[in-house]
Parts: C-alpha cells; sequence; structure tokens
C-alpha cells in the first residue's frame, strides 16, 4: 500500500517537533518520545511512516481531563494533583489513538504502533514543547489537542517523518 504527502490529514515533522493540519494550514508544536524514534515494542521511541487516526477518546471530556487506559478518571489535571503524583505520565484532554499502516515496520509483531498505545494527546502545559519527552506518544498542548481533536474524525491519515518536511505556512 502506497500513500503520498497530500493524502495525509495530519503530518508530523519528528525532526522539528512540530505537527501539521494541512487542511487548516495550522501547526502546533509537539514533544515526541526522549529515547528518539523508532518502532520496536517497549522502546520508548515514537514510530516513523503511515499511520491512521484508529480510536478518539474524549469527547465531552473538560480541558485537562486526565485519562487512564483510555478513561476519564474523574480527576481535572491541575499542580495540587501533580504534587501528589509526581511521577505519572499526564494523558490529558483527548486521546488520537494510532495504527501502523506499513507491515512488519508499524505494523505486526514486535513494532506495532496500535498495540504500543501511541496517541496523539494532551499533556500539562507546564511540559516543554519542541523537545522530545515523551514515552512514544506525541504530546501536545491542551488547547492543541482539543482543536485538533475538532479537525480529525478516526480514519484520518497521519505521516510521522523523521526528516524535515515543508509546511506551507509558519509556525504560530
Amino acid at each position: 500500500m502506497s500513500y503520498s504527502l497530500d493524502q495525509a490529514q495530519i503530518w508530523i515533522d519528528l525532526a522539528q517537533q512540530q505537527l501539521y493540519l494541512p487542511q487548516y494550514q495550522r501547526v502546533y508544536a509537539i514533544s515526541t518520545g526522549k529515547n528518539g524514534i523508532g518502532e520496536a515494542e517497549n522502546s520508548g521511541k515514537t514510530p516513523r511512516g503511515w499511520h491512521r487516526v484508529e480510536q478518539m477518546f474524549g469527547h465531552d471530556a473538560a480541558k485537562n481531563a486526565v485519562f487512564v487506559a483510555r478513561q476519564t478518571t474523574g480527576e481535572v489535571y491541575d499542580q495540587e494533583l501533580a504534587a501528589q503524583y509526581p511521577q505519572r505520565d499526564w494523558i490529558l484532554s483527548r486521546i488520537l489513538w494510532l495504527s501502523g499502516l506499513e507491515p512488519e515496520f508499524n505494523q505486526g509483531a514486535g513494532c506495532d504502533t496500535f498495540a504500543r498505545y501511541i496517541y496523539i494527546h494532551g499533556t500539562p502545559d507546564t511540559e516543554p514543547m519542541g523537545v522530545p519527552m515523551s514515552h512514544g506518544c506525541i504530546r501536545m498542548r491542551n488547547d492543541d489537542v482539543i482543536e485538533l481533536f475538532q479537525c480529525i474524525e478516526a480514519g484520518a491519515l497521519v505521516y510521522l517523518s523523521e526528516q524535515a518536511l515543508e509546511f506551507p505556512v509558519q509556525t504560530q
């Protein structure tokens, strides 16, 4: 199966730590895997290549709603909650769960993006963007992931590139 970049509804530039929505000409700062780029399970790396948004969670969730196992916990992230659980990997506001589309690269045994629970999700707004800091997911500011969620439907094509991409608009 072969795709071209103009088919992707979401472009992710791992080199520049940016996510681009071509239909809306919007660019967002992101944060990807602190362990780098790669497809191996248990690596903490962000996968490359063609994906689709397989499932979406948080349609009616509040901004900063806390998710565990793709379910809201009833908590809303704030500094008090952060201090109570300093080691928690915060998944907030919305989740777009990705599924790889390239067999034996990002789909299948040992490298499967979906089985690795790779998401695009919100993170505390105190976390830096533009710097790889995640456990393999694509982190976004909460307002940004909510906006993205409103623009995208399940099944949307996503391309993650380790090479810098030329976006036809400037970063906001």
